[in-house]
């Protein structure tokens, strides 16, 4: 009976080695940064500082397109302003073709004779 317990405590051993070979085996494969898990955390990690820097940028640029674009905004705001003015002191001017009195003028248009088309008398 104790050899057979023996006989089983050395195989449990045996297959707690083999065990344990295989897991140091799959840990180095994971922790080396040219193949396995390793080397993807490597490029995920590179990844992630690309974004973080194109977000920067974006950012910046972003930042400076809405700062333009609110000067633009104001800008046309006043000019705004400035034509509805414009339009209410047109409404003050007389009517194209009236006098001061609200009467229409009349046009004369006068026309020139060409010469050349009449006929030199000798």
């Amino acid at each position: 009976m104790e050899l057979i317990a023996d006989i089983l405590l050395g195989a449990g051993a045996l297959g707690a080695a083999a065990y344990c070979l295989v897991l140091s085996r799959r840990l180095a494969a994971f922790t080396r940064l040219e193949s396995g898990m390793g080397g993807a955390i490597a490029v995920l990690s590179a990844q992630v500082d690309d974004m973080t820097r194109a977000l920067d940028r974006a950012r910046g640029a972003a930042t400076s397109s809405a700062e333009a674009l609110e000067g633009r905004t104001r800008r046309a705001e006043q000019v705004a302003e400035r034509l509805e003015l414009l339009l209410a002191s047109m409404h003050d001017l007389p009517e194209p073709g009236m006098d001061e009195r609200g009467a229409r003028r009349l046009r004369v248009v006068r026309r020139r004779v060409r010469h050349d088309s009449l006929e030199a008398a000798e």
